[in-house]
């Protein structure tokens, strides 16, 4: 009796990113590590994430080795109507299968083009091929339908298009379905504390070896851009779900590191201080000087920024600060109430950057109805790389005067 397909977990997957415009760096991969995120938040550990040209050799072995290894490969790019898009070759030669025209995908197709009045040129066939163990994959989007390929023993291929907008929605919309129907993933849960105001190396020392050493769960911490992140993860066993092992492990990072946290998941700064203002029937201007417009930028284009003016030549008053800081407070604290009287709004944040060496100090003021409050920081690096530590701190200093909603610390 041959095995049964459904009977196989899909617990571990390979990524193949197809395309020599990849390996020779003329495009930019952003599908493998889309695809990654996905299936880490289906509970399969992504194991290999490859960029291959287009080289029907190259491109079979990582198919072939793929199967060998994990429960599921997935690829992107090659499935166009060309003779360097390899893809399907590729899988046929890996299954040992013969790919044949799909009369449903020829009509598919036929009518694409008679819809545009465009000639069909006979090389746009290739993209109706379908090997006996794969099942087309619609693509609303484009011309060229993804694969779905499954083995014998259970193992799955995902052949999927290269251009994002026509790998997302058929990734979401029509394998997973299909892949979950097959099992995907374990139990798993995830929490994720984003910091500010403390780096990686300072957190890592606070948490301690033996946690960040611990396996299930797993905590982890990663320096982003715009924060510190904190990610504590689990795999479900036979005497415990993923989210009773999680919880332990967070408290632990909630306990040593609460002062810190400012939002938990993928949150932005953009998104948590918009909630915060919403909360409180609130709109925000701001007055930024030196900045670069990299407060706005962080922010982007939101409801609830309703004016941003950006200079570019210090105020005397501001660059006097080591003489008067009181008088910079002062200065600083009436562009913030000036920014959002001007724009009639209730909160007006003011930030002046100022290179002090290899550094740079962000003067930072927020007028709001309730209280005003002015602070310095110092931010690492000068120039363009410190204006946007500026703006982060801008940010932090923001949300923090607004107050958190229950149950969320202050950053």
């Amino acid at each position: 009796m041959p095995p049964d397909p459904a009977a196989r977990p899909l617990l571990s997957a390979e990524i193949l990113s197809i395309g020599t415009e990849l390996t020779v760096g003329d495009t930019r991969d952003t599908n493998s590590g889309e695809l990654a995120r996905s299936l880490a938040a289906h509970g399969v550990a992504v194991r290999r994430l490859t960029a291959l040209p287009d080289d029907l050799d190259a491109v079979t072995a990582a198919f072939t080795a793929g199967l060998e290894r994990s429960d599921l490969v997935v690829s992107t790019g090659g499935l166009g109507p060309t003779p360097d898009d390899l893809t399907r070759e590729a899988i046929a030669a890996t299954t040992g299968e013969t790919p044949d025209i799909d009369p449903v995908l020829e009509r598919w197709l036929r009518r694409l083009w008679s819809r545009r009045s465009m000639p069909f040129a006979e090389i746009n066939l290739k993209q109706a091929w379908l090997i006996p163990s794969a099942e087309a994959l619609a693509n609303p989007n484009g011309t060229a339908p993804g694969w779905f390929v499954t083995r014998p023993d259970g193992r799955i291929v995902v052949a999927l298009p290269g251009p994002p907008r026509e790998m997302r929605p058929m990734w979401h919309d029509h394998a997973i379905p299909r892949l979950q129907a097959h099992g995907l993933g374990a139990d798993v849960a995830v929490i994720t504390y984003r910091l500010a105001g403390i780096g990686e190396s300072q957190v890592a020392d606070l948490l301690g070896e033996p946690l960040l050493r611990a396996t299930n769960p797993i905590v982890a911490t990663y320096a982003r851009v715009e924060a510190v992140d904190v990610r504590v993860s689990a795999v479900g066993t036979a005497t415990a779900a993923a989210a009773e092992l999680v919880e332990p492990a967070a408290a632990v990072v909630r306990d040593h590191l609460g002062a810190y946290i400012w939002a938990t998941g993928d949150t932005t700064w953009s998104r948590a201080i918009g909630q915060r203002l919403d909360e409180l029937g609130w709109t925000l201007a701001i007055d930024e000087t030196d900045t670069g417009g990299h407060v706005a930028a962080l922010f982007g284009d939101v409801p609830w920024l309703r004016q941003a003016t950006a200079r570019q030549i210090s105020p005397a008053s501001l660059d006097a600060a080591g003489e008067d800081a009181k008088s910079e407070e002062a200065a600083l604290l009436q562009a913030a109430d000036d920014a959002r009287r001007a724009a009639d709004v209730a909160v007006g944040l003011a930030v002046h950057v100022l290179d002090q060496g290899d550094d740079a100090v962000a003067s930072i003021a927020v007028a709001t109805p309730e209280r005003n409050v002015v602070e310095r920081r110092a931010v690492f690096l000068g120039g363009a790389n410190g204006r946007i530590r500026a703006a982060l701190a801008a940010a932090s200093v923001l949300l923090a005067t607004l107050g958190a909603p229950d149950g969320r610390p202050n950053p």
